[in-house]
């Protein structure tokens, strides 16, 4: 990566105040903040253990920053809209484009769904997005989206394990199955019991 693209890279802070300038409440800051604070953590945790050089700023940032989507899914009313939460990702990425974050960053947003969605996944599932691809193409990519499977905003948030994470993504199909056990193979899996008493949120 360039010297330039470095510069680029926000702050652990400016990536703050940006959660709080687009949080529509409190609320919603604790859940969505918090999280994006739990993967990248699980993100750096596997970072640690992966045998060749990767860009951690990069990673700490898309981490830091791939749901941040979320808040433009809320009403008026401070609820969420579950129903086309899917968006969340294409949301984030033209929030931070617009921003002028560079591509590299704002593509964590989009490129972190699931194991990756193909351009087949939106038509054959009738998702509402944009007919292409929404795969992790970097390392750094495949690392923030595999460290996102281990943790969800639930209520309340809950920790994941792999093997709970791979019988859920089994619905839809084997291949989703074989995605991500090909990423426990590359990436190894988490401490989660160590994050778990930290945060104070439960394991499934």
């Amino acid at each position: 990566m360039t010297t330039e693209h470095r510069m680029l890279l926000p702050t652990d802070e400016q990536i703050r105040a940006l959660h709080e300038r687009f949080a529509p409440t409190e609320e919603a800051f604790e859940l969505v903040y918090t999280h994006c604070e739990i993967i990248c953590a699980v993100a750096e945790q596997l970072l640690a253990d992966y045998p060749l050089p990767l860009n951690a700023a990069l990673i700490r940032a898309g981490s830091l920053l791939h749901d941040i989507g979320v808040y433009r899914l809320y009403d008026a009313a401070g609820q969420l809209d579950h129903g086309t939460y899917v968006r969340h990702g294409i949301l984030g990425h033209t929030l931070l484009r617009d921003l002028g974050f560079p591509e590299l960053v704002s593509r964590f947003c989009s490129h972190h769904t699931g194991v990756g969605l193909t351009r087949e996944d939106v038509l054959h599932q009738g998702l509402p997005l944009p007919v292409r691809d929404y795969t992790a193409d970097t390392v750094e990519e495949q690392l923030v989206m595999y460290a996102d499977k281990f943790h969800s905003k639930t209520t309340p948030p809950t920790f994941v394990t792999a093997s709970s994470y791979a019988a859920s993504v089994r619905r839809f199909g084997d291949d989703k199955v074989d995605r991500f056990a090909a990423m426990v193979e590359m990436f190894g899996e988490p401490d989660l019991l160590s994050l778990s008493r930290r945060y104070q949120h439960p394991m499934v």
